[in-house]
């Protein structure tokens, strides 16, 4: 069996271990409940903004945002066909098997629909990996691709490699390969999410393609220099960095959103409360809870609050006492 080589260096063992430390931490943040539809929505498009902006694309975010909710954007026929085909693709990603070469056709089948001859199926030609104007890579003979592609994917089947790691490894190979007459870099990356959701479910929403458009110049470097090596730990290390970044971006991100969702809801019970004790100012906290259907500590919290802001005022015992809301 092929086995690609790469160095499991410690710089990458400790990215392996930082990067799943935040991933632990992000899924704690989110508990049971996947991202927002909106906030899943935001990360897709600009997934597919950066993906494509890395391949010259020149839509601006704004505008792939319109062609995705379907309105008239002014722009190049087949740059606004490369957002539609991205969407669908990306649409698919959890109907398929990143371990399925015959998976990996078809979403290329849909990436490259009405833009390319041949969107689907491997190259027949020679290709070049191109940075501009400059080759930095020239791929192996069209005749090869089939039987290094087979090789590959039996490698990602069997391999005990880290997901972390040999999803990085699959994107380098892929793109050493490219196996495609066209849209080799957007599948590449595209395969790497696919690889790494079917590990952790939560990286088909994170929008690592963002940080390499970010590092873009540095993407081509740690090809070339993967290149140059005749192996791929430079690559996996760029990635693995990418990855991290990406991460740490999408925690803040959700500790924000999870800080306003918190202070909506809080805002609201106030007022539930507040709205209660009005109405009855000898309310007892059992009747609250039962009422509002809150717990004990959490109607406590809100009473406490309420009285540190000056809003509440507790008058007597608790057995015999009244609220007294100050206005």
């Amino acid at each position: 069996m092929y086995i690609p080589p790469f160095t499991i260096t410690d710089e990458i063992l400790q990215l392996v271990s930082e990067i799943s430390e935040h991933i632990g931490a992000l899924n704690v943040m989110l508990g049971e409940r996947m991202p927002s539809p909106m906030l899943r929505k935001e990360n897709q498009i600009k997934t597919i903004h950066s993906s494509l902006a890395i391949e010259h694309n020149s839509l601006s975010l704004q505008q792939v945002t319109d062609v995705i909710d379907g309105k008239h954007v002014l722009g190049a026929p087949n740059e606004i066909q490369e957002v539609r085909n991205a969407l669908q693709a990306y649409q698919l990603m959890m109907q398929l098997d990143a371990y399925e070469e015959k998976d990996l056709l078809r979403a290329h089948g849909l990436m490259m629909a009405d833009l390319v001859d041949g969107a689907g199926k491997y190259r027949q030609a020679g290709v070049g990996v191109f940075d501009n104007d400059r080759c930095i890579h020239v791929a192996p003979p069209a005749e090869r691709v089939p039987g290094l592609m087979e090789d590959l994917f039996d490698w990602i089947r069997q391999t005990k490699v880290h997901p972390l790691i040999s999803s990085c490894v699959f994107h380098y190979e892929f793109e050493f390969i490219h196996p495609f007459m066209d849209g080799n870099g957007r599948m590449g990356r595209y395969w790497q999410t696919l690889l790494l959701s079917q590990w952790k479910g939560i990286f088909a929403w994170i929008p690592v393609e963002t940080m390499v458009k970010k590092y873009q110049e540095q993407y081509y470097k740690a090809i070339a220099q993967s290149d140059a090596r005749g192996d791929s730990t430079e690559f996996i290390t760029f990635m693995l960095r990418c990855i991290l970044e990406t991460i740490k971006q999408e925690i803040k991100v959700t500790d924000k959103v999870t800080d306003k969702v918190t202070d909506k809801v809080t805002d609201k019970s106030d007022d539930k409360i507040l709205t209660l004790i009005r109405n009855n100012p000898s309310i007892t906290i059992p009747e609250m809870m039962s009422l509002l259907a809150m717990s004990d500590s959490g109607v406590r919290k809100i009473l406490r609050k309420l009285q540190q802001e000056g809003r509440l005022h507790r008058v007597g015992a608790n057995k015999n006492g009244h609220w007294e809301i100050i206005l």
